[in-house]
C-alpha cells in the first residue's frame, strides 16, 4: 500500500461506518469544485468502437484509461470519474462479462487511485455507477433486491480499488437511484447522485427536480451532493439547476451538461459546443447555485481548461435569469421547465452511457 493510501485508510470518521472521504475535506473549504467531462466521447478518440463495453478497456487498455483521468487532472479536475459506468452485471451480461464486475470496477479505480495519487494536491477519485438498463416492475421486471445486489457488487468492487466515493448518474427512475444509494450504504461508501432530466424538465420517469430534492432529503444515507448529468443541452439542464436551488436545499448541487447538442456529421456523433460556450456554462452553474461543476457528454479537455479558467478568474454573479440563460448559451428544448403538472413522462427507454 502506497503512503497516499495508507493515510487515506486511516482517516476514519468514528461516529460512523463511513471513511472521512476526500470531497466531503475538500467542501469544507472550497465553494465551488470542478468535476470531469465526458468518458465516452473521449474513448471513442481514443479507439473504442461503437457497441464495444468501455469498462474491459480497465483491463485491455488500461494506459488509456489511465490517459482517459489525466486529461481531466490535467485540465483543472478536482474530482474525475471512473469508467465503470456500465459496470453492473445487468450492462456486462451484453458482452458476456456479467461474472467480471467486481474486477473490473476495482481496476478502474486503481487506475484512478494511482492517477490521483500522483499529484500534490487532493483529487477525488469518484466510482461511477450508471443504470442497468432494466426498467423496474410492475412497468418492467428489475426489483429492488435485484437491484441492489447488483449495485452493491459494483460499490465493492470501486471500494476495492480505492475509491474515495460512488458517483450514481445519468439515472431516470427513482426506484433505481433509492437502490443504488441502498447498495453504497451497505459498501460502507458515501456518494453523490444525478439524475438526468431530458423530457421537459423532467426525467424519462417523470421526476421533476423539486421531487428529486425531496426524495434525496428522505433517504436514509443521503448523498453528499445531488443534482443533474446528461439531458438535452446546458440551458436545459441550468433550468434543472434552478429548480434544485428554488427548494432551499443546503446540499451541494451537481452540475454535468452536455457540451452543446449532438450532430451527426461524416458518420459520427459531435457536440457543438465550443470552450467559450462551456466557460459561460460553468460560471452561470455556479451563478445559479451548484457547487460541483463539470461537463457530460461532448466535454473535452479543452472544455475543462477554459471552464477552469473562468471559474477561476470571474466573480460570482447573481443568480441569472431564464432569458439570461437563453441568451448565452442557446434556447431551451421546451416551454415547460418541469413545473407543468399536466406535461407527463415519456416514455422509457434503456439507460444511455456517459458518452
Amino acid at each position: 500500500m502506497t503512503q497516499q493510501r495508507a493515510k487515506r485508510a486511516a482517516s476514519v470518521d468514528l461516529k460512523g461506518p463511513f471513511m472521512t472521504n476526500a470531497l466531503s475535506r475538500l467542501l469544507e473549504t472550497r465553494d465551488w469544485l470542478m468535476t470531469d467531462g465526458a468518458t465516452g466521447t473521449n474513448l471513442f478518440n481514443m479507439g473504442l468502437s461503437s457497441g464495444d463495453a468501455p469498462e474491459l478497456w480497465n483491463t485491455d487498455e488500461p494506459a488509456k484509461i489511465k490517459e482517459l483521468y489525466r486529461l481531466a487532472v490535467d485540465a483543472g479536475s478536482d474530482l474525475f470519474l471512473t469508467n465503470s459506468f456500465g459496470g453492473n452485471a445487468s450492462r456486462l451480461k451484453l458482452h458476456n462479462a456479467q461474472n467480471r464486475v467486481r474486477e473490473l470496477n476495482r481496476i478502474a479505480a486503481e487506475i484512478g487511485r494511482d492517477v490521483a495519487d500522483a499529484k500534490n494536491h487532493t483529487v477525488v477519485v469518484a466510482g461511477s455507477m450508471g443504470p442497468t438498463g432494466e426498467i423496474f416492475e410492475p412497468m418492467g421486471t428489475m426489483t429492488h433486491s435485484v437491484a441492489v445486489e447488483m449495485f452493491h457488487e459494483q460499490a465493492e468492487g470501486l471500494k476495492e480499488g480505492g475509491a474515495d466515493i460512488v458517483w450514481i448518474e445519468t439515472i431516470s427512475a427513482p426506484e433505481e437511484y433509492k437502490a443504488a444509494a441502498e447498495a453504497c450504504g451497505l459498501a460502507g461508501m458515501e456518494y453523490c447522485g444525478t439524475m438526468s432530466f431530458d423530457t421537459a424538465g423532467r426525467t424519462m420517469m417523470g421526476l421533476t427536480a423539486a421531487k428529486m430534492s425531496a426524495m434525496v432529503e428522505k433517504l436514509p444515507n443521503p448523498p453528499i451532493g445531488f443534482g443533474a448529468n446528461c439531458g438535452v443541452g446546458a440551458s436545459d439542464l441550468l433550468r434543472t439547476v434552478l429548480g434544485f436551488a428554488a427548494t432551499g436545499v443546503e446540499r451541494p448541487i451537481i452540475a454535468k451538461g452536455n457540451a452543446g447538442i449532438p450532430k451527426y456529421v461524416d458518420g459520427h456523433i459531435h457536440y457543438d459546443g465550443t470552450p467559450e460556450l462551456m466557460a459561460d456554462y460553468a460560471v452561470m452553474a455556479r451563478d445559479c447555485g451548484a457547487t460541483l461543476i463539470g461537463g457530460c457528454c461532448g466535454t473535452m479537455a479543452e472544455h475543462l481548461r477554459a471552464m477552469r479558467e473562468a471559474l477561476e478568474t470571474r466573480p460570482r454573479g447573481p443568480r441569472p435569469t431564464l432569458d439570461e440563460i437563453s441568451a448565452r448559451l442557446g434556447g431551451f428544448s421546451s416551454d415547460d421547465d418541469g413545473t407543468n403538472p399536466d406535461a407527463g413522462p415519456r416514455r422509457e427507454r434503456r439507460g444511455r452511457r456517459r458518452s
